[in-house]
Parts: structure tokens; sequence; C-alpha cells
């Protein structure tokens, strides 16, 4: 009789642990979400890479017309962005691609203005009679540098994105131009000829700190860009 119900207790354990063995494995509702996540990691695209650039046109006259252009990177979907002659140049994307600064003429002299990736929404920066060049994002997006001959001579300042705060980081008699932020955003690089002939140097983010980096007195080094 012992045995009996022995075997039966074993039969009834065994009976349990399948069926809480197959509970555990079907839970319902789970293998839905899993295959809906799935599907959701397939229908992931990334955006193509894009590439902005300036085409200029001649009208058989010495006047050229620059406009700014994006196409995608094997240069097929190229689109036009500008349509303000006579000159749009320089164009800088955002570290976030939502939007292109660049330098345009459009109101007579040179400043630097914003858009939104597609082309909309321009926006005007900076407003001063003399020409302001070369805009270049900090790595978080948050300002942006440039180079202007407002004081005379060309001197580079950093401003916010939406054109405030302007500061002026050197304070040289001879072109400071181009500046380049660093990946970290702590240091700009610029070159300078300040010391007689075109040099590569940098500073601090906040002008301080200023360190000539190469010495070529017969050669010109200039345009300065950073590694990622």
């Amino acid at each position: 009789m012992k045995k009996k119900i022995l075997q039966l207790g074993l039969s009834f354990l065994l009976v349990s642990a399948l069926v809480l063995t197959s509970c555990a494995e079907v839970v319902p509702g789970e293998q839905e979400e899993e295959e809906e996540e799935e599907e959701e990691e397939e229908e992931e695209v990334t955006p193509p890479t894009r590439i902005a650039f300036v085409s200029a046109q001649s009208d058989n006259t010495d006047v050229f017309t620059c406009e700014i252009y994006v196409m995608d990177a094997d240069g097929s979907n190229q689109q036009r962005l500008t349509d303000n002659p006579p000159q749009n140049w320089g164009p800088s994307w955002s570290p976030d691609g939502s939007r292109i600064a660049f330098v345009s003429n459009r109101d007579g002299n040179d400043e630097i203005y914003v858009m939104d990736a597609d082309g909309s929404n321009p926006q005007r920066l900076t407003s001063n009679p003399s020409r302001d060049w070369r805009a270049s994002w900090s790595p978080d997006g948050s300002r942006i540098a440039f180079h202007s001959k407002r004081d005379e001579n060309y001197e580079i300042y950093v401003m916010d994105a939406d054109g405030s705060n302007l500061q002026r980081l050197t304070d040289n008699p001879a072109a400071d131009e181009f500046p380049s932020w660093s990946p970290d955003g702590f240091r700009i690089a610029f070159h300078s000829d300040r010391d007689g002939n075109l040099e590569i140097y940098v500073m601090d983010a906040d002008g301080s700190n200023q360190q000539r980096l190469t010495d070529n007195p017969a050669d010109i080094d200039m345009l300065p860009c950073w590694s990622p």
C-alpha cells in the first residue's frame, strides 16, 4: 500500500514539473513582444550620409553666383538649399545634422547665417558692416566660432548658436583666421601671420593659452582641421 502511495506521489510530482516547465517556456504575450522587437530592429534604417557643397555659376562675365547644395554620399539626390544671389558659401553642418551654418552677402556684406538641413528657416546670426567668415560649430552644437574683420583686422570670435553672447577670442594686429574646434570642445585651432607668415596656432576655447604649433618661415601653414 505504501509503495503504491509513493508511486502515485512521484507520478504527481513528475506531471506537475512538466506542466510548470511548459508554462515557463510559453508565457502569453512574451513571444509576440520578442517578435515585435525583432521587426522594429529590422525596420530601423540609418539615414544616408549627406554632403553639402557650393556650386558656382558664371554669367559669362567675371561675376560668379554661388549657391549651397546637398547630396547623398554617392552623389545622388542633389538638392539646392539656397537661392539668394550673388554669394552663399562655406556650409558647415551642426553636430546633430539638423542645421547648416554658412556665409552669405545677400544683405550687402558677408555675414554668418544658419538654416535647417533642408534649406528652410534661414536666419542671420551676425550683423556688422565688415566681413564675417568661416563658421565652425562647437562639438555640442551650442556655439559657433568664426573670423571677422569688424575690428580692422581679422580676429576670431565665438557666439552662441542663436547669434547671442558674442565674444572676441584673439586680439592681434595680424590676421587670425579659420577657427576649427577640437572634438572635445576644449580648444580651437586657427592660422595666423602674427609672426611674419602663416602658421598654425591653438588656444583654449575661451581664447586663453594661445600657442604656436608650426614654425616654417619658408612655407605657408594654414587651414587646420582636427581628426575626429
